[in-house]
């Protein structure tokens, strides 16, 4: 009798383990089995966005310029000092060269000779020339001999003058003179120091009636900008006051270290209000030269892998890789193989997978 029960015992496990089974693969019940996520969808947008961006400028003189001597020499005298206002043209200083000096006075002198020298020659050669108007009188080596003097006397005055202008030049280096309107920044010398070859600079000055703000707009911005974008800045001196202007120039070339396109804008500033130097927070009005896709920002998901959108067609879940744009308020810019009116998830996760069933509830979002 035992040796009959240890026989049927591990039948009858097997039968009650496999009849188990069977029961937990079965659902329990059909409302499980029919049950398909619901999400919410939105369609994809296409428009031609404008939009503020905020980015940090910097003011600048229009025109800003250290001021050397040319000339080797010693400050005889300095008519300004810094903060002095001038004008362009305007006396700064006086270096007394006495070589140049004295180069100046001996090329005058020797013009002064070979001006008589060659009067001479002329005076010589035209009555050579009348002589030679009876046959046999003069001979004609001597008529030729003459002429040559006189155009290498010619010659020698020309040189002359061109050592004497070249020297009056250097005369005039001994000159300080403003090249433009502005102010006097900074003044480096005194009387009596020598200047000249890889010496300081005398003075700096910068034009202050008018300045340059630059900005470097980022790479991805860089097409929404146009000729007429505008402007408002702030500068942290002037807290509550804002100033405007438009676009100036543009280097039209992206740098290759900061991945910015570099631009200017002129500003008034007669009344002097401003300064070269401040730095600025500027607004700058942009707008996408043609129009794109918008889609939520809560529409995108970030794997490890890629980013996408989960696109609905005939209820299935379709992951769209694509990239990220400008944004603005709740939505963002996208590229990639979408089309206007699209069906997209409005909150999309990585738990909607690929090829994955769902139910839609399609919502309406304004991007304000």
């Amino acid at each position: 009798m035992k040796r009959y029960l240890l026989t049927i015992l591990p039948i009858i496990a097997f039968v009650a383990g496999c009849t188990s089974q069977r029961a937990e693969e079965k659902p329990k019940n059909k409302a499980e089995v029919s049950k398909v996520q619901t999400v919410q969808t939105v369609a994809v947008k296409k428009q031609q966005p404008e939009y503020t961006l905020s980015l940090p400028g910097e003011l600048h003189p229009y025109e800003e310029v250290a001021l050397y001597a040319k000339l080797r020499g010693f400050v005889k005298k300095i008519y300004v000092e810094r903060g002095a206002e001038v004008k362009k043209g305007q006396l700064l200083a006086v270096l007394d060269a006495p070589e140049i000096t004295q180069q100046y006075i001996a090329a005058t002198a020797k013009q002064r000779e070979v001006s008589e020298q060659i009067n001479y020659s002329l005076q010589a050669y035209k009555r050579l020339q009348n002589a030679a108007l009876k046959q046999g009188t003069v001979a004609e080596i001597e008529l030729e001999e003459a002429k040559a003097r006189l155009m290498r006397d010619s010659a020698s005055y020309l040189a002359l003058k061109a050592e004497m202008e070249a020297a009056q030049q250097l005369k005039e280096y001994a000159y300080i003179t403003a090249p433009f309107d502005g102010v006097i920044t900074d003044k480096k010398v005194s009387p009596g120091a020598l200047v000249g070859e890889n010496s300081k600079p005398l003075f700096a000055l910068s034009q202050h009636d008018k300045l340059r703000l630059t900005v470097a707009i980022p790479e991805k911005h860089a097409r929404a900008l146009s000729d007429s974008s505008q402007i408002t800045f702030t500068v942290s001196g002037q807290p509550g006051e804002k100033f405007s202007a438009s676009m100036s120039r543009s280097s039209s070339v992206i740098h290759s270290e900061l991945r910015a396109l570099m631009v200017e804008f002129d500003i008034d500033n007669q009344n002097h209000q401003l300064s070269g130097g401040e730095y600025a927070q500027v607004q700058l009005n942009l707008r996408r030269p043609q129009a794109s896709l918008q889609v939520p920002v809560s529409s995108i998901v970030q794997s490890q892998n890629k980013v996408f959108v989960a696109m609905v067609d005939e209820q299935t879940i379709l992951h769209v890789p694509v990239e990220r744009g400008i944004t603005q308020h709740s939505f963002v810019e996208v590229f990639g193989k979408l089309e206007a009116g699209d069906e997209i998830v409005l909150k999309a996760s990585e738990e909607l997978k690929n090829g994955m069933r769902v139910k839609t509830d399609q919502v309406e979002i304004n991007n304000e």
